[in-house]
């Protein structure tokens, strides 16, 4: 009876031992389950939140470019009310540092990146990119491998660049066909340099132009003045007329005429503050005008369709086939300057200084 009891209470307690163990196994399965499922809903929350996030690169913060002070805010603003994350760094002027940045960002993740190049550092991020199967804009200069383009339309600025000279030379009842003309040209590193300057050549060679000096490519506008002073060497001081690709190297090229004794036509684009100066003063024929308000929201625009799983709206394709949201540039001569002041895009108090005050009145600038 002993025996009896002694093995049915050991198994029952072999019995409750194996429930327990049962038990045990469940619970450890739905704990390795719920871990499971924890880990994956983490993933598809990482992977939801990268493809919701947008990544910006600038190519410099120089003093009085607009890139800090005008596309990063406005940037910023419609990607961020539109719901999304927002990376935006800036590669200060240094190829090496916009690779860096590029590899910080693609390591977090991205759903879009808005790169504006810098002597062609965007082509290999565009490339990291890409393999990544990220979409790639190329904002304001065209990177190859991109998978879309927004800018202003550069030929049309170029055309714009290239009319000044010709209206400029008529006023002045200069003929064309005979005019000293010194063509300078942006940085042949960057894209848009090329595509400014055939716009530019399609009017002048039309008109009957010819470059009596060309002059090497930049964008720095200390170097456009030491290259121009070689070219006017050149020419023999003889000059009717400059293409210049920008405000920037307008004025440096302008100071060396002042210097001189020379006011001729001049050409530029960016409708910077000295720009706009030397329009009102008459020193630049007119400069091209290109509210970055305008060109922020489209590149926006396009991002979020992007990161919406949408295929973005263009209205061109560059020669190598990439699609390309072409923006319209407006010229602006001395009579217009008042409307990029209306536009916000200029003020009074850093336009009209005491040797412009007179000009500001005279064009109805207060």
């Amino acid at each position: 009876m002993e025996g009896t009891e002694f093995t049915m209470k050991k198994s029952s307690l072999f019995s409750i031992s194996a429930l327990a163990a049962v038990a045990a196994l469940t619970l450890a399965g739905c704990a390795a389950d719920t871990a499971t499922e924890t880990t994956e809903a983490a993933s598809e929350t990482a992977v939801e939140a990268t493809a919701g996030r947008a990544c910006v690169i600038l190519p410099d913060a120089d003093s009085g470019t607009r890139w800090e002070p005008g596309d990063r805010p406005a940037l910023e603003k419609a990607l961020t009310a539109a719901g999304y994350e927002v990376d935006i760094q800036n590669a200060q002027s240094d190829t090496a540092k916009f690779a860096t940045i590029a590899d910080q960002q693609l390591s977090k993740g991205c759903g879009v990146m808005l790169l504006v190049d810098y002597q062609g550092a965007g082509i290999s991020v565009a490339e990291k990119a890409k393999a990544q199967g990220i979409p790639v804009i190329a904002y304001d200069r065209p990177i190859a491998g991109a998978d879309y383009y927004v800018s202003f339309d550069n030929e049309v600025v170029g055309a714009m660049q290239g009319q000044m000279i010709v209206d400029g030379l008529a006023a002045a009842g200069k003929d064309i066909a005979t005019a000293s003309i010194i063509y300078s040209s942006g940085d042949p590193a960057d894209g848009n340099a090329a595509m400014f300057l055939n716009g530019a050549l399609s009017v002048l060679d039309a008109a009957g132009a010819s470059a009596a000096f060309t002059m090497e490519g930049t964008w720095d506008g200390t170097k456009a003045g030491t290259l121009f002073e070689q070219a006017f060497t050149a020419v023999s001081g003889k000059v009717d007329a400059v293409l210049a690709p920008n405000d920037n190297n307008a004025a440096s090229i302008i100071a060396i005429l002042d210097k001189n004794g020379l006011t001729v036509p001049v050409s530029g684009q960016d409708a910077s503050i000295a720009g706009l100066q030397n329009v009102l003063l008459g020193k630049q024929y007119a400069t091209v005008y290109k509210p970055f308000t305008i060109e922020a929201e489209a590149g926006a625009a396009m991002a979020i369709s992007i990161l919406k799983g949408e295929v973005p709206a263009t209205n061109k394709t560059l020669e190598d086939g990439t699609p390309f949201l072409a923006l319209d540039p407006i010229s602006v001569g001395a009579d217009q300057v008042k409307d990029v002041v209306a536009a916000g895009d200029a003020t009074v108090e850093a336009l009209c200084t005491a040797d412009v005050a007179a000009a500001c009145a005279k064009y109805g600038i207060n």
